[in-house]
């Protein structure tokens, strides 16, 4: 991680340092806002720094590729890692902190807890990738401890991770409110993933079916169409545009991730899909955002 001599961002590897520097804004009454990122950063990651500075005094980041989320056959080590193109997006962006900590500080010898969330982190992702909720919730429950912000915001592109976090909190008493921020997209739909990176240009051109597509089903199911016809047509289509695989197309309930009864009530429709060697996950409420 490179600094030039126009850097106002500060990096810190250590959670000692990182304590001290929130500490120092609470002695000064500023507040605090924590974006957990796996770097890779694009658009999407930004705008969520954006946000955060709106609600907050200060903004950290945390960078972190968190190996427990990755089974063995997934792709840990060739997850895209971009740290000093990440320090100088970020910095351009106007974030006060940065804590990129190796493994052994989140997991130094001895490190034997892990954070499992019955229901909610047992399906959907949690089905098709098991284990991944539970390295999910202990490294953000870690991070939301180490740096003790008032805010915490995260992506609706990881909306079953999203809600997790929601319950992680709600459950272990941390205090801290969790935002979610709306799935940023390019022009044509598809939404932003550093795993983009490893589409081909004539999968790349394929990829925005999956947005199409469940776009389409949350209309149908919204007007009162029946709900596991339309999942399953929608995993067809999915199949039929050139996806190789289709984990899952569900609607879900938008608070409690249950499976939706009717579409009358608050819903998402939610998918996991591998186009190539990418697997893009996506989703998006019933009714439109306002």
């Amino acid at each position: 991680m490179v600094a030039n001599n126009t850097s106002t961002l500060i990096a810190v590897r250590d959670v000692d340092s990182l304590r001290r520097r929130v500490k120092a804004w609470r002695r000064e009454g500023k507040s605090v806002a924590l974006v957990p990122t796996m770097g890779a950063l694009h658009k999407g990651h930004l705008t969520l720094m954006d946000r955060a500075q709106k609600m907050a005094d200060c903004v950290v980041a945390s960078l972190f590729v968190n190996p427990k989320q990755f089974a063995p056959s997934e792709d840990f080590a060739a997850y895209p890692r971009q740290e000093n193109a990440d320090f100088e997006l970020l910095n351009s962006a106007g974030v006060h902190l940065l804590f990129a900590p190796d493994v052994n500080v989140m997991y130094p010898a001895g490190f034997s807890t892990n954070i499992q969330i019955t229901g909610i982190g047992g399906i959907l992702d949690g089905a098709h990738r098991p284990g991944h909720f539970d390295g999910v919730s202990t490294v953000v429950a870690k991070l939301l401890l180490q740096t003790l912000p008032d805010i915490a915001l995260f992506g609706e592109k990881d909306y079953q991770q999203l809600v997790l976090i929601r319950r992680l909190v709600a459950d272990l008493n941390i205090p801290v409110d969790i935002i979610g921020v709306p799935t940023v997209r390019e022009a044509d739909g598809l939404a932003l993933s550093s795993r983009n990176a490893y589409l081909t240009p004539e999968e790349r051109a394929k990829a925005p079916a999956l947005y199409a597509t469940l776009c389409a089903a949350a209309k149908s199911i919204a007007e009162g169409g029946d709900i596991a016809a339309v999942a399953a047509a929608a995993k067809a289509a999915l199949l039929e545009s050139g996806f190789r695989q289709v984990d899952y197309v569900e609607a879900r309930n938008a608070d409690t991730l249950a499976p939706l009864t009717s579409g009358k009530e608050p819903g998402r429709v939610l998918a996991a899909a591998f186009m190539g060697r990418a697997r893009l996950i996506d989703n998006v409420p019933l009714s439109p955002q306002k």
